[in-house]
């Protein structure tokens, strides 16, 4: 994809659910997969999307939640949702976040410019900002699949 087909990409999961983001099994490409919705009305039936960063060469996840959220979130019972109801602070037991302010693609930047001039490939670069995460990812393509619900991104193999 290029530039402006991986905005548009990111525009279809605006203010969307992210549910899942990490290394794929094989740890080449990063993922997330989001859980898209619209307005009943429209007959637009609810999608799993996966968006698959290929050849990820960097990956950085920082906390998107602020030190205050922090202190009071720290207790155990906010890991599942239903004890964590009622207390006040994150509720990680949520096992999702809001995909707001949403994804964007940076223009060129020295990193990129980098990687493609030794990879002789163009690279791009994303920050992607939930309500619980933000990631920046150095990849060299984006591929966007529907999943069915359930979607397991690892498989247990014997070593």
């Amino acid at each position: 994809m290029n530039g402006h087909e991986i905005t548009a990409a990111f525009d279809d999961i605006f203010d969307q659910a992210l549910i899942y983001h990490g290394f794929t099994d094989y740890m080449r490409d990063y993922e997330i997969v989001a859980y898209c919705t619209a307005d009943p009305r429209t007959g637009i039936p609810p999608a799993h999307l996966r968006y698959r960063f290929i050849h990820c060469v960097r990956a950085s996840v920082t906390s998107s939640v602020t030190p205050e959220i922090w202190s009071r979130s720290l207790d155990d019972r906010l890991l599942d949702f239903d004890q964590g109801r009622e207390l006040d602070g994150y509720g990680w037991g949520a096992r999702w976040q809001v995909l707001y302010p949403g994804a964007k693609l940076l223009s060129g930047t020295a990193e990129t410019a980098m990687w493609a001039d030794r990879l002789g490939c163009p690279f791009h670069e994303a920050v992607i900002e939930a309500n619980g995460h933000t990631i920046t990812l150095v990849f060299s393509d984006l591929s966007v699949d529907h999943i069915e619900p359930g979607y397991a991104p690892f498989t247990v193999t014997d070593l």
